[in-house]
C-alpha cells in the first residue's frame, strides 16, 4: 500500500512540475520588430555593349552593338549568311513605337573560305578480325554448389 501511495504522489508531483514549466512562451514585446515596407527606387537603365567574332577556320563572322538609355534601345548586328551575303540588322525599341528592325543584305567583297572536309583514309590491307574463342565454364566440385 505504501508503494502505491508513493507512486501516486510522484505522479502528482511530476504533473505539477510539467504545468509550472511552460513549453512555449510568447515572444516579449522588446524582441518584436515592427514591419516596415521598403520601396527601392530604380534608376533608368543605361548601358553600351558590343562584341564581334571572326573565326577564319570555320567562317563564323558576326558582330553586335547595342546601347540603352532609359526605355530607348538601339543597336545593330551582322552575320554572314550561308549564301555568302552579309545580313545587317539595325533595330530600335521604345515604349511608344515598340520594336522596329531594318534588315539589309549586302554581297561581300571577300570570298568565304570554308573548312576543307576531312579526308577518309583507306587502309591498303583489309582488316581481319579473329572470332572470339568461347571459354568453357570452370568445373567446380559438387560440394561448392551447395
Amino acid at each position: 500500500m505504501f508503494s502505491l501511495v508513493s507512486v501516486f504522489v510522484l505522479g502528482v508531483a511530476a504533473a505539477a512540475a510539467i504545468e509550472l514549466s511552460p513549453i512555449y512562451s510568447a515572444p516579449t514585446a522588446h524582441l518584436v520588430k515592427p514591419l516596415l515596407k521598403t520601396v527601392e527606387v530604380e534608376a533608368p537603365a543605361h548601358y553600351d555593349f558590343s562584341y564581334s567574332v571572326r573565326d577564319d577556320h570555320t567562317g563564323d563572322i558576326k558582330s553586335q552593338t547595342e546601347s540603352r538609355k532609359g526605355d530607348q534601345v538601339q543597336g545593330q548586328y551582322s552575320l554572314i549568311d550561308a549564301d555568302g551575303y552579309q545580313r545587317i540588322v539595325d533595330y530600335t525599341s521604345d515604349a511608344h513605337n515598340g520594336f522596329n528592325a531594318v534588315v539589309r543584305r549586302e554581297p561581300l567583297g571577300q570570298k568565304i573560305i570554308k573548312a576543307a572536309p576531312v579526308a577518309k583514309i583507306v587502309s591498303p590491307l583489309p582488316l581481319a578480325y579473329a572470332q572470339p574463342k568461347l571459354l568453357a565454364a570452370p568445373k567446380l566440385p559438387l560440394g561448392l554448389y551447395q
